[in-house]
């Protein structure tokens, strides 16, 4: 192993900014170091509590994780903070940065914030952001926020990160309960009703908890619904209270273990899936015959299930 990279991991272990900073932007561009960085860092990670932050544009995300983020600082825990912003369709970077959106927390030392373009990534997350947030956890960061893009209701992706999802709803945006799609609905542990000092909020909650009843309860909890106003810093302890809730009920039920090797599943599928398609594909010989195949199939002079045999069996994977 590298000294060069033996000494960025004692950096990061340290909570260096420059460290962290650095090794995300490795791990987002897919520099040689990174492997070995994340490889380095696994048995320091495990100990950081993931709460996902999702919701349709216009919710108030940003500005509920900044009380959120400044609520666990009074308690002294430490905190890191991704946001993941639309890609630039110019320069690939994130659109907002994250001094604009929190920069009561940029000269804090125990708070590291980062945003994150998805570069083309769907679900509302960007690719790298969960091995991001392997590096905050090395990094001892003991509460991490990730808020994810919010381009609609399919950011269903964010529920096999984190610990605890919270789906951030407003009244007014002309979003009725009964029309939202069922994948956003079915990922959240605690539902938010921010923006709750607007006309219609008493009805929409009465609509939300209504649905929420019936449907039937994960490993014997049904979602909780919690009022804020986050430009006010109204509801951020009952939001943190109710996140506490839901921890102790996913330790004191044992259901911690099961749910932590069924996310580490998915993410060695994902995993695997990265690096076969990188096989398939990743070399210029390999995208020359697909480009080659692709030509062949547009012009229907192969079918696609012949195509994808003959890349199989060029790789040796049939």
């Amino acid at each position: 192993m590298p000294v060069a990279v033996d000494q960025w991991v004692e950096q990061i272990r340290r909570s260096d900014v420059r460290a962290l900073s650095r090794a995300i932007t490795a791990i987002e561009n897919g520099e040689p170091e990174a492997e070995a960085i994340l490889q380095r860092i696994f048995p320091y990670t495990g100990q950081a509590y993931l709460i996902g932050v999702t919701g349709a544009p216009g919710t108030g995300k940003s500005s509920l994780v900044d009380r959120l983020a400044a609520h666990y600082r009074r308690q002294k825990q430490s905190v890191g903070i991704l946001a993941v912003d639309p890609t630039s369709p110019f320069t690939g970077g994130a659109i907002l940065g994250d001094r604009i959106r929190m920069q009561g927390h940029a000269s804090d030392p125990g708070t590291f914030i980062r945003s994150m373009a998805t570069r083309g990534f769907l679900g509302g997350l960007a690719r790298a952001t969960a091995d991001a947030a392997l590096v905050l956890d090395a990094a001892g960061k003991q509460v991490i926020l990730i808020e994810t893009v919010g381009v609609g209701q399919d950011e269903v992706e964010i529920a096999r990160l984190a610990d605890c999802t919270l789906v951030v709803l407003v009244p007014g945006l002309g979003d009725d309960i009964q029309n939202m799609k069922a994948g956003l609905m079915e990922i959240g542990d605690i539902f938010v009703l921010n923006k709750s000092d607007r006309e219609g909020a008493d009805r929409f909650e009465q609509q939300l908890r209504a649905m929420l009843e019936l449907a039937p309860a994960r490993d014997g909890w049904r979602p909780t619904v919690v009022r804020t106003v986050a430009t006010e810093d109204r509801g951020t302890a009952e939001l943190a209270e109710a996140i506490a809730h839901y921890r102790a009920h996913v330790e004191q039920s044992g259901r911690r273990r099961a749910m932590k090797i069924e996310r580490w599943k998915q993410r060695l599928l994902d995993l695997l899936q990265a690096r076969l398609l990188e096989r398939l594909v990743g070399d210029h010989r390999s995208a020359q015959t697909l480009a080659a195949l692709a030509e062949q199939v547009a012009e229907r002079k192969k079918d696609p299930y012949t195509a994808v045999e003959e890349i199989l069996a060029q790789a040796d994977l049939r």
